[in-house]
């Protein structure tokens, strides 16, 4: 069985929805199990037990993270509860019950000053409080049980449940008549279904009997964009499909003219190739997975 931590945010709905799909056993937590509680997730955990006694959970998948990039910079004290002490907890209670547990963390561990796509085995070097925390729960992680985690570092994601840049966009772009958007900060987007098919593609390689090795993987879609080109992207795709009914100039800017609270990498585009040999795939160009992601029906603007 597995058990999936933020199974609510956009990227635990899509795994949910695919987990269904796949008919896989699962169940799913977010608010109501605290993670930063060791008793609350223990409890849990042994809540759901085998008729011989066991652990029912084989897997654990981790989406739960304090998120907010800019509000962490004055909000430490939350980011490190959820950022860093949650992951250990979670890699405590997986120890205790012999679970695997794949955890999800971000390119803002690195400092955005490389110019070639960041390796696994580049090391950390984060710029703020949330890839400062972020970085320590993936070492804690890695501390406890090396031996049974994957770490999947992933960047710019964008899913059909929950705001994300797309959605900000396309609503931005339907009611002005122009914006501007940050044009030297690179890196590359990831739609939340694309990431979870390589999630679901680890677990089902782990239930055939041929495991991909632990370790920390990266996840992102193919290519590379800056967010004014990708803002365009979307505004293009946005115009053919009928998602933008209104005529509007996207400009460019630089981070100096947009500053704000949180340093963010100015290049934080993730090499691929680790992830894409380990489950013999190709992963989709992120223009390709707008494309698909516009025209699907399950585009759905959040209310504000």
């Amino acid at each position: 069985m597995i058990w999936l931590i933020g199974n609510n945010g956009m990227l635990g709905s899509e795994i949910s929805r695919q987990l269904k799909e796949h008919k896989f056993d699962f169940t799913g937590t977010d608010r109501n199990v605290d993670i930063t509680d060791p008793a609350a997730l223990e409890a849990f955990a042994e809540s759901h037990t085998n008729a011989d006694g066991t652990f029912s959970f084989d897997w654990i998948i981790n989406c739960s993270a304090y998120t907010a990039v800019d509000r962490a910079e004055d909000d430490e004290v939350s980011a490190e509860k959820l950022n860093a002490d949650g992951p250990r907890n979670i890699a405590r209670v997986a120890q205790k019950i012999g679970a695997k547990l794949l955890h999800l963390s971000t390119d803002y561990v690195f400092d955005g000053t490389g110019s070639r796509p960041y390796r696994e085995t580049d090391g950390r070097k984060p710029i703020g409080v949330y890839g400062r925390t972020k970085a320590a729960g993936e070492q804690a992680v890695l501390d406890l049980i090396p031996g049974s985690s994957y770490i999947i570092r992933t960047a710019w994601l964008a899913g059909y449940d929950g705001n994300n840049f797309v959605y900000t966009m396309t609503r931005l772009m339907n009611s002005r008549d122009s914006l501007t958007v940050v044009s030297d900060q690179h890196g590359t987007p990831t739609f939340a279904e694309d990431l979870a098919s390589v999630i679901i593609g680890i677990i089902q390689r782990d239930r055939n009997g041929t495991p991909v090795p632990c370790g920390i993987y990266h996840c992102t879609d193919l290519g590379e964009t800056n967010w004014y080109e990708f803002a365009r992207a979307i505004y293009e795709k946005g115009r053919d499909t009928g998602r933008i009914t209104k005529t509007c100039r996207v400009l460019p800017c630089t981070t100096a003219e947009y500053p704000t609270k949180a340093q963010r990498p100015a290049y934080s585009v993730l090499d691929k190739t680790k992830i894409q040999h380990a489950l013999g795939i190709t992963l989709p160009r992120w223009q390709a997975s707008l494309d698909r992601f516009m025209k699907s029906s399950r585009f759905r603007l959040p209310e504000k």
